[in-house]
C-alpha cells in the first residue's frame, strides 16, 4: 500500500490542508497500536513510516544488559557485540520485528485512529482561522434554526447566534445574508464553536469603522457606545485632528455613512453625540435631543449628578420610557438625576427626585410640580463603567 498511501497523504495535505507531518505521526501511532493487538507487545516497539517510500517497518528496541531477564526488553552483551563492537551495557539496539502480514492487519487497525487525526487536525485549522475573527465582523448567511440558537454559516464553519444576541426588530430567514459581531470561539470536544451577535455594542463600532475611514485610521475615536438593540444607540466620538469635525464625518454627506449603519442594522435610531473632557458638558451633550440648562455634581459622590432641563423638555431629556436618560447614563457612567426648571430654586433643588428604572413609564403629565425622575439606576451605570 506503500505507493496509494504516499499519494493519499499528499491529496490530503492539498485539499485539506492537514499536514503530512500530522498525518504520520498518527499513523505511526495505529500501528504500535495494531501491533500490541494482534502480537501482544508494545512498550519497546517503534513504528517508522518512510515519507518518501511509504514502507513500514517495526523494531523491537532493547537494552543491552550482562545478564538477561526478558528477551523482549532486553538482549545480552554478548549478542550485542557480535552484532557491533561499540556496544556497551545500557545501550539500547533496534531489532526488526515487522510481521509479513503486517501491511494488511496495520491497514485495518489505522484506518480509524487515522480518520480521528485527521479529523482533530481539521478542527484545529478551523479554529485557528476563525479564532483571529474574535472580537471583529463577518458576513455570514444564515442557514437554519432551532428552540435555542439561528446558525449562520460563515464559510468553513456554523456560528450560533444565541437568543440574547438576536435583535428583537428582525426576523431571520434562511439564505438571508447578514453582518455579525464575534464574540468567543471556543475549542470544544466536538470541535471548534464561534459565538456571534447582532446586539453587541462593538458591532456597531465596527459598522462604522467599514463606513467611516477616519475611525478606521485613527484620526476620529469612538470614545463609548451605549445600546438598546434595534431600538435606540449613542455614540460619543472626538476628534484627533482639531480640523476634522467628528460627528459630520460620522454622519458623512447627506447623511449617507450614518445611514449605511442605520439600514444594516434595519432602522436602528444613531444619535452621534461630540464627546467633551469636561463632564458638565460631555452629560448634556449626552441627553440629546433634549436642553440641558445646567447639571451639578453631588459632593458625596462624583458620579452622581442632577441635571436641569427647562419644563417642555423633561419627557424628551428622559425619553420614552426612560430610555434616552438611561442611554445618556451608560454612556457617560454617571448616575443622573433629572429635574424641570421650574421645580429648582436658584441655589438647591426643591425636592429629592425620585428613581425611574429602567421598567417604569414615562412622564407624561409635565404639569405636575411633583413630578421627579432619575435617569437610570445602579445597574446602567455600572454598565456604563
Amino acid at each position: 500500500m506503500s505507493k496509494e498511501m504516499i499519494e493519499a497523504l499528499d491529496a490530503l495535505e492539498r485539499e485539506k490542508g492537514v499536514k503530512k507531518e500530522v498525518v504520520i505521526e498518527a499513523l505511526e501511532a495505529a500501528l504500535v497500536s495494531a501491533y500490541k493487538r494482534n502480537y501482544g507487545q508494545a512498550q519497546n516497539v517503534e513504528v517508522d513510516f518512510d515519507a518518501k517510500k511509504g514502507d513500514i517497518h517495526v523494531y523491537a528496541v532493547k537494552e543491552v544488559t550482562e545478564e538477561v531477564f526478558d528477551s523482549r526488553l532486553e538482549v545480552s552483551l554478548k549478542d550485542a557485540l557480535n552484532k557491533n563492537k561499540g556496544y556497551e551495557v545500557g545501550d539500547h539496539i533496534k531489532f526488526e520485528v515487522t510481521p509479513k502480514d503486517f501491511g494488511r492487519i496495520a491497514a485495518q487497525t489505522a484506518k480509524q485512529v487515522i480518520m480521528q487525526r485527521v479529523r482533530e487536525a481539521e478542527r484545529s485549522i478551523v479554529y485557528n482561522e476563525y479564532s483571529q475573527y474574535e472580537n471583529e465582523i463577518m458576513q455570514g448567511v444564515v442557514e437554519r434554526r432551532d428552540n435555542r440558537f439561528i446558525y449562520v454559516n460563515l464559510g468553513r464553519i456554523e456560528a450560533v447566534l444565541g437568543r440574547q444576541d438576536q435583535m428583537p426588530n428582525e426576523d431571520y430567514q434562511p439564505h438571508d445574508r447578514i453582518k455579525v459581531y464575534v464574540t468567543k470561539v471556543e475549542n470544544t470536544t466536538k470541535g471548534p464553536q464561534v459565538f456571534v451577535s447582532r446586539t453587541h455594542p462593538d458591532l456597531v463600532k465596527r459598522l462604522f469603522e467599514q463606513e467611516v475611514p477616519e475611525i478606521y485610521d485613527g484620526t476620529v475615536e469612538i470614545v463609548s457606545i451605549a445600546r438598546e438593540a434595534g431600538d435606540r444607540t449613542k455614540m460619543a466620538v472626538r476628534s484627533t485632528d482639531t480640523n476634522i469635525d467628528a460627528v459630520g464625518t460620522c454622519v458623512g454627506p447627506r447623511g449617507q455613512r450614518v445611514q449605511a449603519v442605520v439600514n444594516e442594522l434595519h432602522g436602528e435610531n444613531m444619535d452621534i453625540i461630540e464627546y467633551e473632557d469636561e463632564p458638565q458638558d460631555y452629560i448634556a451633550n449626552a441627553l440629546n435631543p433634549a436642553e440641558v440648562l445646567r447639571v451639578s455634581f453631588d459632593p458625596t459622590n462624583d458620579h452622581d449628578c442632577t441635571v436641569i432641563v427647562p419644563d417642555d423638555q423633561l419627557s424628551l431629556a428622559i425619553g420614552k420610557k426612560g430610555q434616552n436618560a438611561r442611554l445618556a447614563a451608560k454612556l457617560t457612567g454617571y448616575r443622573i438625576d433629572i429635574e424641570r426648571e421650574s421645580d429648582v430654586d436658584d441655589t438647591t433643588i426643591s425636592s429629592e427626585p425620585d428613581q425611574l428604572s429602567e421598567n417604569e413609564p414615562q412622564v407624561e403629565d409635565q404639569s405636575s410640580t411633583s413630578e421627579q425622575n432619575v435617569a437610570t439606576d445602579d445597574t446602567a451605570s455600572n454598565d456604563a463603567e
